[in-house]
């Protein structure tokens, strides 16, 4: 299984490079050029690492590093940071605010790519991580390469964000994903709706896998959690 990396860095020169490298070095990576672009990427899918560039448009990349750290679905995301900035200063300022690991421009391609795969057997990500792909709660099967959903064997019908909602409870078992935390990751940090889009789209997502109902628990005033995974 490859290590899904992606690189957020607004030079294109160096972002085409790296990306470039790195899906010829093994990985499975992909660039963005702003926080936008990286946050709709991780509403998609998460990565095992972010390289981040600190000298980025309108949000950069310290404020990025302390939202994903901040964050209970992003925290345990190692992220390497990339940037011309070289002062003792700038480092520690980096390393404080969450980073694992700080490499100052120019910097070697292979000198990065050992870092990154060192960074990846210290969380233990990438090809030494088998990735779970089916979750069975009760009577409930969701297969998440088969972007299939079923109750009891009978296949169930469901729309992207519903799917994603449930995939995204079943991956965090016994933690309560609060509304904001729901829209941040199923919407994206854009989104100008309400929490109350949480609350529709569970609503619907329960009333389509029947029987297994409830195993998305609410906790009153907070948000929803479902246990019991295997």
């Amino acid at each position: 299984m490859k290590a899904v990396l992606y690189c957020v860095e607004d030079d294109s020169g160096i972002r085409e490079l790296v990306v470039y490298t790195l899906n010829n070095m093994g990985f499975e990576a992909a660039g963005f050029s702003d926080a936008q672009e990286l946050y709709t990427a991780l509403s998609e899918k998460l990565p095992e690492l972010i390289l981040l560039d600190i000298m980025l448009p309108d949000e950069d990349g310290i404020e990025i590093l302390k939202k994903l750290k901040s964050s209970s679905l992003y925290s345990s995301i190692p992220v390497i940071m990339l940037t011309a900035k070289s002062t003792e200063y700038d480092k520690v300022i980096g390393l404080d605010s969450g980073a694992d690991d700080y490499i100052t421009k120019p910097f070697g391609i292979m000198e990065l790519v050992s870092r990154i795969r060192a960074r990846l057997r210290a969380s233990g990500s990438g090809s030494l991580k088998k990735e779970k792909s089916v979750y069975r709660c009760g009577a409930l099967v969701v297969d998440e390469k088969a972007h299939s959903v079923s109750v009891d064997g009978t296949p169930i019908e469901l729309t992207l964000k519903e799917f994603s909602l449930l995939l995204l409870l079943l991956k965090n078992p016994g933690v309560v994903l609060t509304r904001d935390v729901l829209l941040e990751k199923i919407w994206g940090y854009d989104f100008d709706g309400e929490t109350r889009t949480v609350d529709v789209h569970v609503n619907s997502l329960r009333n389509k896998i029947g029987q297994c109902k409830n195993i998305i628990e609410t906790v009153r005033g907070v948000g929803y959690v479902v246990r019991n995974v295997e």
